[in-house]
């Protein structure tokens, strides 16, 4: 079997590090065509995307991985990589649950991120 999943794992692991810690500083995994849906608004580049991710209303958070199911996405070796967790915002102590999907595509020697969407679970009513 291919590397795929350690490669997923190991970027899971960076994202949300990079994320909990300086959300400025996820600016490089993502390209100009790359596009990201966030709670169902798309938001197409870098500077769109970063833009977003800064704007969110809270300082602090932090994302606790349950799920991470990744695949070859394709002959050019991308992957597809699909996390639910649970994220603690600011000192709430109750969890919100989330479920991330990204697309990533190789790029001189690495990945990036060409697809990113992103949704809160909210229980069933």
């Amino acid at each position: 079997m291919a590397d795929f999943e350690n490669i997923a794992k190991q970027f899971v692991e960076y994202y949300y590090k990079t994320f909990d810690n300086d959300r400025t500083q996820l600016a490089p995994l993502y390209g100009e065509d790359s596009m990201l849906t966030f709670e169902a608004a798309p938001h197409q580049g870098v500077a769109s995307i970063v833009g977003k991710l800064q704007d969110l209303p809270f300082e602090q958070v932090q994302h606790q991985v349950s799920t991470l199911d990744a695949q070859p996405a394709d002959a050019t070796g991308a992957i597809l990589v699909v996390v639910s967790g649970v994220l603690l915002v600011e000192a709430e102590q109750r969890p919100m649950s989330y479920t991330q999907t990204f697309h990533l595509k190789p790029k001189d020697g690495s990945y990036y991120v060409f697809n990113d969407i992103f949704r809160l679970v909210y229980p069933a009513a």
